[in-house]
């Protein structure tokens, strides 16, 4: 078939990879989010996709909107059988939607209905899934809502982060978009309609969400901590200022300390929940850079008993 790509971040390269490597399909074009700032200096910087498909040879468009009359223009002359998508970042248009005559097929990185939106695998991890994975489905103008062709599965690790589910996720998912190509061009795959029961919805993870409630158990503060992580990142407040903690370990035996409350050792720095206390691994004070968070302890000399989160 002959695909246009959509899609913007780093977790969309190896989906696009894989694409580019069958030899089964040409990706005549690859649409994706226009240069944004970043960096200090904020100039603008081309999405890895657009990078990606730059460095193969494949022609790049940037619509400002999907429903922009040029970008549509193109996409007709272009003529695409089928749009594969994988994080792409805008939602599209019916119009947009009817140009390719296989339509737009979706990675989406949950097990559908479960966790449909922005946010499925930082949900999944707070919400304690054990197995999450991706599935491929036929975008509809309804929320990730649907028929789905195919399903890989892959199991949470205890200590995954959302950027570790995420980026096993990515390659799991290449395999799986590959697959449903070749198999809706031979028609051996038939999208199937998710069932009506199931269905969690997982929208864009807030700064506020992010923000850890030393009164909920420790479970809870390691979900949040790993969910979150590495973006928006999990926060707390300490001595007025914003600690961002980016790495925590669940002490069970340890029940001798209030939510918030901090005991700090020679190579250790403990926390209390609403349960047991946790350990802190690595924090990110305000201004600074990540560090182990009994040389931040040192630093700001923490005395026993002083909270976070007040």
């Amino acid at each position: 078939m002959k695909l246009v790509f959509a899609g913007t971040p780093e977790v969309a390269v190896p989906a696009l990879d894989a694409l580019i490597a069958s030899g089964r399909h040409e990706v005549a074009a690859v649409v994706t989010r226009p240069d944004a700032p970043a960096g200090r200096g904020r100039r603008l910087v081309a999405s890895p996709v657009a990078e990606r498909a730059e460095e193969a040879g494949i022609e790049v468009l940037k619509p400002a909107k999907p429903r922009d009359p040029d970008f549509l223009d193109r996409l007709r002359e272009i003529a695409p059988d089928c749009c594969p998508v994988v994080a792409y970042g805008a939602l599209l248009p019916r119009v947009a939607l009817d140009v390719p005559a296989r339509g737009w097929v979706n990675l989406h990185f949950s097990l559908l209905p479960a966790w449909r939106g922005a946010a499925p695998v930082q949900h999944a991890l707070m919400a304690g899934d054990e197995i999450t994975g991706a599935s491929t489905f036929l975008i509809e103008e309804g929320l990730d809502s649907g028929p789905v062709y195919g399903t890989v599965t892959e199991t949470v690790r205890p200590t995954d982060t959302s950027g570790d589910l995420l980026t096993r996720l990515a390659f799991a998912g290449a395999g799986l978009l590959a697959a449903t190509m070749d198999g809706i061009e031979d028609g051996s795959l038939k999208a199937v309609p998710q069932p009506g029961e199931g269905v969690t919805l997982a929208p864009k993870i807030t700064v506020e969400d992010a923000r850890v409630d030393w009164t909920a158990p420790a479970l809870r503060v390691d979900r949040v901590v790993r969910g979150c992580t590495p973006a928006p990142g999990a926060w707390t407040t300490f001595r007025g200022e914003r600690l961002k903690l980016v790495q925590a370990l669940p002490l069970p035996d340890r029940t001798d300390l209030a939510p918030g409350q901090l005991a700090a050792g020679k190579n250790n720095v403990y926390v209390g929940t609403g349960s047991h206390a946790v350990e802190l691994l690595w924090v990110q004070a305000q201004g600074k850079k990540p560090m182990r968070a009994a040389d931040w302890a040192r630093g700001a000399r923490i005395s026993d008993g002083e909270l976070l989160g007040a």
